[in-house]
C-alpha cells in the first residue's frame, strides 16, 4: 500500500510529531561533487539544459537518494528560472548565473510578463511527476522557489553582489518601482509553488538567499511582506520552510511569518533556537557546510555533536547551514546522513 504524504518523516517533523529519529536531506544535495551527476552535466550540454530538460532534472534530483538514503528528494532546478519566465535574459556559465539586462527602470519592471507556471515552466511539473513515480516511498518530495526578495536583488543587480547597491538605491529611491516589483514576484512565486505541489511536491522551501543583508528595519519594510504574502497565499496546502542565510538577526521575525519551519544557516546555535522556538516551528539544520571538507570520522564527530544538542526535541530535520561544496567528498555525505538513521536504533 502506497505511503501517504502526510506518513513521510520529513512531513511529520515539519508538524513536529514526535518522531524515532529526524529525517536528512541537504540543501543543493543534487551537485557538482558527484560524480554521477557530472556526467549528466556533460550530456545534457549545461546546466540550464539540465532544468529544462524533465528526464535529466530528474535523474540527478534522484542520484542523492540512490545514493545515500536521505529522506527527501529536492526538485533539480533554480531559485531563478521564475525570473527568465517573467522574460529576463539568464545566463549561467562558469562564475554563475546573470542577467546581462538587469531590471534599472519602471518601465522594464512594467514590462515583466504575467507567467502561467503550466506553459512556461512545464518542464517543472513534469520533473516532479516523473520523479515521484520513481522515489522509494517513504521518501518525501521538496518544492522550492526564490523569495520575492532575492529574486528582486538577482533582477536589480543582475547578478550576486556584495553591497547590493543598486537594489538599495531603488528600494530607497524608488520605493515605489520596488514595490511594484515586489507585488509582481511574490504573485509568480506563489503560483510557481503551488503548481509543484499540484505536482506532487510535499513540502516547499522558500530561499531567501539575500534577505539577511537587510537590517532589521529593512527586512521589515523592504522584504518581510512579500515573504507574508507568498506563505499565507499557500495558506495550509502543505508545510512550508523559510531559509535566510544570515538570518540570525531576524529569527523573531521569521519565526512570525507564518511558516512551519525555518531553516537556520551555521552561525546560529541550533540548540538556543530550539530553546526560544521549538514549541512554535520546526527547525531546520545546521551543520556548517566547510565541515564536509573533513574526514568521515570528523564529520560524523560533529554531526552527533548537533543532534547531541538539539537532544531529540521534535521538529528538528537535520541538514546542513547552506549548500553543498562542489569540493565534497560523498563519503562526508554519507558519513553526514548515517548520523541520522543511527539515532533510531
Amino acid at each position: 500500500m502506497t505511503m501517504r504524504s502526510e506518513d513521510r518523516l520529513l512531513v511529520r517533523a515539519l508538524r513536529r510529531e514526535v518522531l524515532p529519529r529526524p529525517p536528512v536531506w541537504l540543501m543543493r544535495q543534487a551537485g557538482r561533487y558527484l560524480p554521477e551527476y557530472r556526467a549528466v552535466r556533460q550530456k545534457a550540454g549545461g546546466f540550464l539544459e539540465m532544468i529544462r530538460a524533465p528526464e535529466h532534472a530528474a535523474e540527478v534530483t534522484l542520484q542523492p537518494v540512490r545514493r545515500f538514503g536521505v529522506d527527501a528528494a529536492i526538485l533539480f532546478s533554480d531559485i531563478l528560472v521564475p525570473l527568465e519566465a517573467m522574460g529576463m535574459h539568464l545566463v549561467f556559465d562558469e562564475h554563475g548565473p546573470s542577467f546581462p539586462e538587469p531590471l534599472r527602470s519602471r518601465a522594464a519592471i512594467d514590462a515583466l510578463r504575467d507567467v502561467d507556471p503550466e506553459r512556461a515552466m512545464g518542464f517543472v511539473g513534469e520533473a516532479l511527476r516523473r520523479v515521484r513515480r520513481e522515489l522509494p516511498d517513504e521518501t518525501a518530495l521538496v518544492g522550492f522557489c526564490g523569495a520575492p526578495f532575492t529574486l528582486a536583488a538577482y533582477a536589480i543587480e543582475g547578478q550576486g553582489a556584495k553591497s547590493f547597491a543598486a537594489t538599495r538605491a531603488m528600494l530607497y529611491r524608488d520605493t515605489s518601482s520596488f514595490e511594484a516589483l515586489m507585488g509582481k514576484l511574490a504573485t509568480v512565486v506563489a503560483r510557481h509553488l503551488h503548481y509543484q505541489i499540484a505536482h506532487g511536491a510535499e513540502a516547499v522551501v522558500l530561499f531567501d538567499t539575500w534577505a539577511g543583508t537587510l537590517g532589521r528595519d529593512d527586512y521589515l519594510r523592504y522584504a518581510a511582506p512579500w515573504t507574508r504574502a507568498v506563505l499565507n497565499e499557500l495558506g495550509g496546502a502543505t508545510p512550508r520552510v523559510l531559509f535566510v542565510h544570515g538570518g540570525d538577526h531576524l529569527l523573531d521575525d521569521l519565526v512570525n511569518t507564518g511558516a512551519e519551519a525555518i531553516a537556520l544557516d551555521w552561525r546560529t546555535p541550533i540548540g538556543g533556537a530550539f530553546e526560544r522556538f521549538g514549541e512554535r516551528v520546526a527547525l531546520q539544520g545546521n551543520l556548517d557546510p566547510a565541515a564536509l571538507l573533513a574526514t568521515p570520522d570528523e564529520v560524523t564527530r560533529r554531526t552527533r555533536a548537533l543532534l547531541d544538542e538539539v537532544a531529540g526535541r521534535p521538529g528538528h530535520v537535520l541538514n546542513l547551514g547552506h549548500g553543498v561544496f562542489k569540493e565534497t567528498d560523498p563519503e562526508c555525505v554519507a558519513a553526514f546522513v548515517r548520523c541520522a538513521k543511527e539515532r533510531e536504533r
